[in-house]
């Protein structure tokens, strides 16, 4: 069992979730985010419910690389840690060339500059020991090229991918696990403004099916596995004219 578990954006969302689900599964945990409020009042919940979980919170950037850094190295140092969540990130975007190129920045930026410093931090961590569980998670909008404001973010959620991918092959067979989570519509904070489709699932449910497969460490996995394990394969090989006209 993972016993200590470092999620990064765990104030809302996906993230707030799994923290949620891990805890209730008897895995003490780091929960980093930008809202300390947010980050307390989730730590007070968990550790309400389950007292003789370890609970500690950090507030954290992920932009700020020297933080993730300092922050994975101090904690670990607390809690040693057996896994760490690559979650947080954004979804802000525009079609390109539209003047609102710091909208697509801070996307690239947050969710695969700030994930590739992540990834060193936890793996400096890892390599040290020999042990470890990194989890990335990516989005089911990795699969393809994608327009107009989902460009940005699609690009960035295909990175994310293939430096796991990366990952995998470097440590197949290794002691050090890293696992790739392709969420599909799953609702959070991140999709609130998403009409609802009939593809979209319920947080808790979406996120059961996440955590399943990251405690089975899965090397890649989407969640839930239907539809989306078939959605994923359209995706990928649907002909742009018929993507074109889905999205």
């Amino acid at each position: 069992m993972r016993r200590n578990i470092l999620i990064t954006g765990a104030s809302s969302g996906l993230g707030e979730e799994m923290a949620r689900q891990f805890a209730a599964k008897g895995h003490h945990l780091v929960l980093t985010a930008r809202r300390e409020d947010r980050l307390k009042a989730l730590q007070t919940e968990l550790t309400a419910a389950h007292p003789d979980l370890t609970v500690l919170i950090r507030t954290l950037d992920v932009n700020d690389h020297d933080a993730v850094f300092a922050t994975f190295r101090a904690v670990d140092a607390e809690l040693p840690l057996d896994r760490i969540i690559v979650n947080a990130g954004i979804g802000k975007g525009a079609p390109l060339g539209t003047g609102r190129f710091d909208a697509n920045l801070i996307t690239a930026q947050t969710n695969f500059t700030a994930v590739l410093a992540q990834a060193e931090a936890a793996l400096e961590l890892f390599r040290g020991r020999n042990a470890g569980h990194l989890v990335f998670i990516s989005s089911v909008a990795a699969m393809r090229g994608l327009p107009k404001s989902v460009a940005t973010y699609a690009a960035t959620k295909a990175g994310i991918a293939t430096l796991a991918e990366g990952l995998q092959m470097e440590l197949l067979g290794k002691a050090i696990k890293v696992s790739t989570i392709f969420p599909g519509y799953i609702k959070s904070e991140l999709n609130d403004h998403v009409a609802k489709t009939p593809l979209i699932v319920d947080t808790v449910p979406g996120v059961r099916a996440m955590v399943a497969a990251i405690d089975a460490e899965k090397a890649k996995a989407f969640a839930p596995p239907w539809p989306w394990v078939v959605m994923a394969r359209f995706l990928k090989y649907a002909p742009l004219p018929l993507l074109k006209r889905m999205v």
